[in-house]
């Protein structure tokens, strides 16, 4: 069952069901990069009749159960329109996205954010596998715009961007309190055409600049082969997001594998790859530790008031036993730190390599008037024996760092295919 009911809470109590599907688990966006007619309203007082202005204003009644004061907000639109020197640069609707965008970042939550309609469909396409852009994913670290990841084969790699490198500049101007999406939006556009980026690089006293030709990115989120030691073997999945196309392309993985290890006795043993996985959706998370699973809880999720609600295996799984080892690293987050948390908790596997992001809570993410979105954070989510990972990330059974002089060796693939083979 793909899409399971929740219950989602507000002021602390149980107020609607909706299905899981439109939450989100996703802490970074992919600049693959990949890559409004919105009705201000319902909260401003009637305009003044001595306000004068070169827009029409709609739907200024405040609702009732709000006692709020406009009249600065209107005192500073006027000045604006009234007063500032380039009046071409006047646009009302970026106007109003921009003042929605600020109410919703005073929150001080990265990952509740108000989408303008170019943003929310970036958003909507990082889940969708195809982009244009430079190939690489984008968090936020202590307010910074920061790589996750580059993607493999992308121009982001090409051009030597490494992951935690920090984004100072975009195309000259300072992510200094840009939002996620909005840096995003920036770097994304037409293939052919080039970005900038000023990076201060780990281990580097100085940013410099990387420019970056823009490209046409398609990106599988599952793929699999089978690696060998020896005279044995182990079949590494790679999961890369859990978006649209995931489902589908997991089974047909999955059903490829079981066909090998039927066929094949000298695979001993399967390898999750979840590094730099920054995540998608909830039902996803689910759908993928039920595979693992025979029973019990994959996640559990906390409101505000602290009313648990637990998502149980969902199905029957087809890989429940044989030798498992999750590879994780800083990029695996969210939804991938669900399904690694949750096969740590169980017992079911060991994690090898770094600790990961650190991303505990979930978004409902709502689509407004005119393009635009909304990502609200409604909740937290906790591993099956209830801890809660936010800030701090998974810690791996078996801590490897892959060395960056070594780009070619994966130390820590190799160490999960000698724990499996051994």
């Amino acid at each position: 069952m793909n899409n399971l009911s929740i219950y989602k809470t507000q002021k602390n109590k149980l107020m609607s069901i909706k299905t899981v599907r439109n939450f989100f688990l996703f802490a970074t966006f992919t600049v693959i990069v990949f890559g409004v007619g919105f009705r201000f309203g319902e909260s401003a007082p009637p305009v003044s009749s001595n306000f004068t202005t070169q827009s029409e204003v709609k739907n200024t009644r405040v609702p009732a159960d709000k006692n709020v004061d406009f009249s600065l907000f209107w005192e500073v639109w006027r000045e604006l329109e009234n007063k500032y020197v380039d009046q071409k640069a006047i646009d009302t609707v970026k106007m109003v996205n921009g003042a929605i965008s600020g109410m919703v970042s005073s929150l001080g939550d990265p990952y509740t954010v108000f989408l303008p309609p170019t943003e929310n469909k970036d958003a909507k396409d990082d889940l969708g596998g195809r982009f244009e852009g430079i190939g690489a994913q984008l968090g936020v670290t202590d307010k910074k715009i920061v790589v996750v990841a580059p993607l493999k084969g992308t121009p982001a790699e090409a051009a030597g961007l490494k992951p935690g490198d920090w984004i100072i500049k975009i195309d000259s101007k300072d992510t200094y309190n840009m939002t996620l999406p909005e840096a995003v939006t920036k770097i994304r556009g037409t293939r052919g055409t080039k970005v900038t980026l000023n990076i201060l690089q780990k281990n580097q006293d100085k940013p410099k600049d990387f420019t970056i030709i823009r490209d046409t990115i398609k990106v599988a989120s599952v793929e699999w082969e089978l690696k060998s030691s020896g005279s044995k073997k182990v079949a590494i999945l790679r999961l890369t997001r859990f978006g649209d196309n995931t489902n589908n392309e997991w089974d047909k993985a999955v059903g490829e594998i079981k066909s090998a290890l039927e066929k094949d006795s000298s695979i001993k043993g399967l390898v999750l790859d979840l590094r730099n996985n920054p995540g998608g959706y909830l039902s996803g998370a689910v759908n993928i530790g039920s595979e693992f699973l025979g029973e019990g809880v994959v996640v559990l999720q906390e409101n505000a008031g602290g009313y648990r609600q637990t998502y149980n295996v969902n199905r029957t799984g087809r890989l429940i036993s044989g030798p498992l080892v999750v590879l994780i690293n800083k990029g695996s987050a969210s939804a991938s730190e669900i399904v690694a948390g949750a096969l740590q908790d169980r017992g079911r596997a060991k994690l090898v390599g770094d600790g990961s992001y650190g991303k505990g809570t979930i978004q409902d993410a709502e689509d407004l008037p005119g393009g635009a979105g909304l990502h609200v954070t409604i909740a937290k989510w906790l591993t099956p024996k209830g801890t809660w990972i936010h800030g701090k990330g998974l810690t791996p059974d078996v801590k490897v760092e892959n060395d960056d002089k070594k780009p070619d060796e994966d130390l820590q693939q190799n160490k999960a295919i000698e724990l499996l083979t051994k």
